[in-house]
């Protein structure tokens, strides 16, 4: 039994998702893990981790147009904005999504659909530092 830790750090320009994937495909293979469970964790209320299809372009596209319309960029809305009209929104669009994923490993390899892949999704407008905490338990 083994267990490792890894903090990943994405910069980030602006509202979008940013892809992982195969960052954590070589983390898994580069630390020769086999069988276990994968567990990711940004460590931020204003961005969120999700897995996606990594296909089409449209999909990320239009997740964050229905976000957008979910939580609208309007302070006159909420009480909380401290930080821009996209603070309170950020908050709300990762309230809604994950701020963790487990997946499983198995033969060294993660298990995600064929068009799946993972991301990190950024709800702020401006560039932001953020860190995903790579968790692996198994062998």
């Amino acid at each position: 039994m083994k267990q490792e830790f890894f903090n990943l750090k994405i910069n980030t320009d602006g509202q979008r998702l940013y892809e992982f994937t195969d960052l954590a495909i070589d983390w898994i293979k580069k630390n020769n893990f086999k069988n276990g469970i994968f567990n990711l964790n940004i460590q931020h209320t204003s961005a969120s981790i999700i897995v996606q299809e990594n296909a089409d372009p449209d999909v990320k596209t239009d997740l964050i147009n229905y976000f957008n319309k979910l939580a609208p960029m309007d302070n006159s809305l909420y009480i909380h904005s401290a930080e821009g009209k996209d603070d309170m929104p950020a908050h709300i669009k990762s309230s809604l999504t994950n701020n963790q994923i487990t997946l499983s490993v198995k033969h060294g390899e993660i298990l995600l659909g064929t068009w799946q892949g993972l991301f990190l999704f950024e709800h702020r407008l401006k560039p932001q530092s953020r860190k995903i905490i790579f968790h692996f338990l198994g062998e």
